[in-house]
């Protein structure tokens, strides 16, 4: 892989204390704003009176910015907590719970993320837990594996919703013109990310662009034949390993 500067390489001018006090605040800060998301989410459901989909989508696409707060982490360690500590809160909040009584107390948090596929939400925090891990020294692997994700995806069920028409079927059933919202919605939410990284790591354009369309190409083809739900994982996991692939 090329010589990246990873993030705590922004860091290294502070002592132990100075990166440990960052990393806190980042960290609560963080939490604070994936709970403000959830908020904001269920909010908008009932101010804008918009349907469960659209709520929920909205949820996956202001939690999906969320590699973009990564760089400002010293130590991998931090993100992967927040990430993972989201699997087992996301879980509980299922019907697979083995907690009734906290499950009960989640019942929000299930209403507004739940669709199509129960462990779908779970599936999405364990990307990113496994991103996060992965690829930390890295983050803009770590964007370009849960943006198509989030604005792709999201996109893709919203078009596909109500404008598709020309349907099809493998493991789960999709439409054209949801498949090619998903390309869109990704190839435009990458090139924004990676150039928004291309101020910390050596991105050319073309790069950016040629990185880009791929990310997009994988993310279309591989929710396009993912079971529901499961492109939580499938869809994040193959983009970042495929610009990964291309930086090594």
């Amino acid at each position: 892989m090329e010589n990246d500067l990873g993030p705590g390489d922004l860091w290294v001018q502070m002592s132990a204390e100075q990166q440990l006090s960052t990393n806190l605040a980042v960290t609560f800060l963080s939490y604070g704003y994936i709970l403000l998301m959830i908020l904001i989410s269920d909010r908008t459901e009932k101010a804008f009176k918009w349907s469960r989909r659209a709520s929920r989508k909205l949820l996956h696409i202001l939690i999906g910015n969320f590699p973009f707060i990564i760089l400002f982490f010293s130590e991998s360690i931090f993100p992967v907590v927040i990430a993972s500590s989201f699997i087992l809160v996301t879980f509980l909040a299922t019907p697979y719970s083995p907690f009734k009584g906290v499950r009960q107390k989640l019942m929000g948090l299930q209403d507004t993320t739940s669709e199509g596929h129960t462990l779908g939400l779970v599936f999405y925090a364990v990307s990113y837990t496994i991103l996060a891990a992965a690829f930390f020294g890295s983050p803009y692997i770590i964007a370009a594996g849960i943006l198509p994700m989030a604005y792709g995806d999201s996109l893709a069920s919203l078009i596909g919703q109500r404008y598709g028409k020309r349907k099809y079927k493998l493991f789960a059933q999709k439409t054209i013109e949801g498949s090619l919202a998903v390309f869109l919605g990704s190839i435009i939410s990458v090139v924004c990310g990676l150039g928004f990284y291309a101020f910390f790591f050596p991105f050319s354009l073309f790069e950016i662009l040629l990185l880009s369309t791929g990310v997009a190409s994988i993310a279309t083809i591989v929710e396009g034949i993912s079971p529901s739900g499961l492109d939580n994982l499938t869809v994040p996991i193959c983009c970042a390993l495929f610009v990964f692939l291309m930086r090594v």
